[in-house]
């Protein structure tokens, strides 16, 4: 290992705390999250099966995520370590928006912000989830990734919940690539 083992839990603290302070959203942290770890604390194929476990288990995706890499970068320490990264932020974040829309409940120019905010959180998630879809099909995309991705579109827009939809799609995925995996 090139780095001490305090190198990496330092490395991942940073790594959570700037990915949570700049990008505090779940669905959109995974893209950020994505260019800070790939490459440097583990491989993409690694990152792919952390967010794909991240959302089949129940609780919240970030912290599942969190612990997924810091283990796979620096074991149970590294686990705690990115959790600690992870939580410290929207902690803090969260208190400080909740003293401020308790503060400010009855402006009507706080419903015009939130209006504003929603148009550009549904864009940022459709560019993470088209940089997923990249990812995972590893740069080729074949009719089984195609068939894959509307069959799971169209349990979405039945609303049948994520878990079930993507260890079905992982069971689709065992069923189309079978020994052979990507070419």
């Amino acid at each position: 290992m090139n780095e001490s083992k305090i190198s990496v839990w330092l490395r991942l603290l940073w790594m959570f705390l700037k990915v949570n302070i700049l990008s505090p959203s779940g669905p959109a942290s995974i893209g950020f999250l994505y260019d800070e770890a790939v490459g440097k604390l583990m491989s993409e194929e690694r990152f792919v099966e952390a967010v794909g476990f991240s959302n089949v288990l129940p609780g919240s995706e970030a912290l599942k995520l969190a612990m997924f890499v810091g283990f796979a970068a620096g074991g149970i320490p590294g686990v705690f370590t990115a959790l600690l990264g992870a939580i410290l932020p929207p902690t803090v974040l969260m208190l400080i928006v909740a003293a401020l829309l308790q503060r400010f409940q009855q402006e009507n120019w706080l419903n015009s912000f939130v209006a504003g905010m929603s148009p550009a959180v549904a864009a940022l998630i459709v560019v993470v989830a088209w940089e997923l879809f990249r990812a995972g099909s590893r740069k080729k995309i074949d009719r089984r990734v195609i068939l894959i991705a509307a069959l799971s579109a169209i349990a979405f827009w039945f609303e049948i919940p994520s878990p079930f939809v993507l260890l079905g799609a992982g069971i689709l995925g065992v069923i189309l690539f079978g020994k052979r995996g990507f070419k």
